[in-house]
């Protein structure tokens, strides 16, 4: 399998997290894609996925799947122990469910305000920018951390009972929001705690592991 990704960004963290969870690291050849230089806009790799996003799955017989979720979901039912998505139909759907409002609520609000309110990509990628839109989804991004605390105070994992690609979901916002200085509020105890808990998974620390393999001047 090939993923098309960059090392530290913060869409790519979910599915190498999924990855290590799953030991299918070692399968995986990653090609480096580089954001910063705009390479994920560019028509090579527009050819490869159309919407012009990170991470790709790209299986040995050409087949090209986008998209965090429908990866993991790949990823996760390549044998009969799935780990990430849920064994039964109301685990599925809770977490599917869950994941979704990890998403909407929290990591590509971030993300927004991160190309809109923020220098983003550098001017030769973000060819248009709204920063009082990308101001209003850093608020929905503190809602989004508060409605997670909540969550949180009353189940150990995002959805439930078991870690889950949901809680890899939340995790991918919290890596953003550190990047773009979102910090956690205060009140959010149980969020923090939990995401605290979240670092010392063995597949936190891997995927951290690979970041600071990847930053420049790091020795190989």
């Amino acid at each position: 399998m090939k993923i098309y990704d960059w090392y530290d960004g913060p869409y790519p963290a979910r599915v190498r997290i999924a990855l290590a969870e799953k030991g299918l690291l070692s399968q995986v050849e990653f090609i480096p894609v580089n954001l910063w230089k705009g390479e994920h806009k560019k028509a090579d790799f527009l050819a490869i996925n159309y919407s012009g996003t990170l991470p790709v799955l790209e299986l040995s017989d050409g087949t090209l799947i986008a998209e965090c979720t429908a990866i993991t979901q790949y990823l996760d039912r390549q044998d009969q122990h799935p780990l990430l998505t849920g064994v039964t139909p109301l685990e599925q759907g809770v977490i599917h469910m869950m994941t979704k409002r990890a998403e909407i609520e929290f990591l590509d609000a971030v993300s927004v305000y991160f190309h809109h309110a923020t220098a983003g990509l550098g001017p030769e990628v973000e060819l248009y920018q709204n920063p009082e839109w990308g101001a209003k989804m850093g608020e929905k991004a503190l809602r989004g951390m508060h409605y997670f605390d909540r969550v949180l105070r009353s189940q150990p994992y995002v959805a439930g009972n078991t870690f889950s690609m949901a809680d890899i979901a939340v995790t991918g916002g919290m890596i953003f929001a550190a990047l773009v200085n979102l910090a956690i509020p205060e009140e959010c105890e149980a969020l923090k705690a939990w995401y605290l808990k979240i670092q010392q998974r063995p597949s936190y620390q891997q995927w951290q592991a690979m970041v600071d393999a990847g930053r420049p001047g790091a020795k190989a």
